[in-house]
């Protein structure tokens, strides 16, 4: 078989550790797919494994999301063939010319998803769902705030809660990204730059005052972390919901857990995407959902950047950087 190239993190660090490397193709095990791939997604949970945030011992082949066309299959795997185009979102080694992917992570795409596309939904898109389906079940009524919601997952939840019958306070980090923000749906915009804690969370509340939600908000989705979490929390309604699902900005510090009690007996929860796509089952009704949405128009994907895999230091830096819009894509 012939070589492939790989994207490496060859030590924990910063996006100078990463490199191509030469590596022989691998051949599929029971119950995988080798896997062509056409698109990888980028991600925060790429930069988290790239620094030893999240366990990973270097080195290793980058990436946890794509979609591309199945080239072979291993020993026990029923369902798929040779040329079935599929996607998967939690799959570390995906950064490769051929991955190896198991079997029962892996979704069809549908036809009128282009693959590009599917790479670019899968990961954000199914963490969206869940945190709009299960962590925080939307209905009418729900007056969120959404926090990045021009970023690859704050487009998508602006569209999920609005879909579900929400109503979304979104914050982001210009003028031209808020314009982006009530594109999608949301009803309050606020330009979060140079904004202390104190003042972003005084302009919440008198943006839910203005939806009639004077107490707070029922839920915040803050994926930012360190630099907005002391506004989230002052931002929610007595037993309001802060669903802290990334880290931007930073990892938030240990806190004082009476402030959940002084700020009116706040939750607070820290969901990851592994735990709700745990079963085969459940991956393929939440990615059905997903994809079918892409499918029908109700969810809009925008691929923010596309670069070559030489280029994948310079799509992390700019995803840290905070200096893109939706989601960012690397191509072999």
């Amino acid at each position: 078989m012939a070589d492939i190239t790989a994207l490496v993190a060859r030590s924990h660090g910063g996006g100078e550790v990463l490199a191509l490397e030469s590596r022989p193709e691998p051949t599929p095990g029971p119950g995988e797919l080798a896997v062509e791939v056409a698109a990888v997604g980028v991600n925060f949970i790429d930069v988290y494994q790239r620094e030893g945030v999240y366990p990973t011992e270097p080195p290793f082949v980058l990436g946890n999301e794509g979609a591309g066309v199945v080239r072979s299959v291993g020993e026990g795997v029923s369902g798929y063939a040779p040329g079935d185009r599929v996607a998967w979102a939690f799959t570390l080694g995906s950064a490769a010319e051929v991955a190896l992917i198991p079997a029962d992570q892996a979704v069809r795409v549908p036809d009128k998803v282009d693959l590009e596309t599917a790479a670019a939904i899968m990961l954000q898109g199914l963490t969206a769902h869940f945190l709009t389906r299960s962590t925080h079940p939307v209905q009418d009524g729900t007056v969120a705030l959404v926090h990045a919601a021009a970023g690859g997952v704050g487009r998508l939840l602006v569209q999920l809660i609005t879909h579900h019958g929400g109503r979304v306070i979104a914050t982001a980090g210009s003028q031209e990204k808020c314009r982006i923000a009530t594109d999608l749906g949301a009803v309050e915009t606020i330009d979060y730059t140079n904004l202390g804690s104190e003042e972003l969370s005084s302009r919440v509340r008198a943006a839910a005052h203005r939806l009639g939600h004077d107490a707070g908000v029922d839920v915040v989705y803050d994926g930012v972390g360190r630099a907005t979490f002391d506004a989230s929390l002052a931002s929610l309604r007595p037993r309001g919901l802060m669903v802290l699902f990334g880290g931007a900005s930073g990892q938030v510090d240990p806190f004082d857990i009476q402030r959940l009690n002084s700020g009116g007996s706040l939750y607070l929860t820290r969901p990851s995407l592994g735990h709700h796509i745990a079963t085969t089952e459940e991956l393929h009704g939440r990615a059905n959902d997903v994809l079918g949405w892409v499918a029908d128009g109700t969810l809009t994907v925008h691929v923010g950047g596309r670069y070559p895999w030489s280029e994948a230091a310079d799509a992390y830096a700019d995803l840290e950087g905070r200096r893109t819009t939706g989601k960012l894509v690397l191509v072999p």
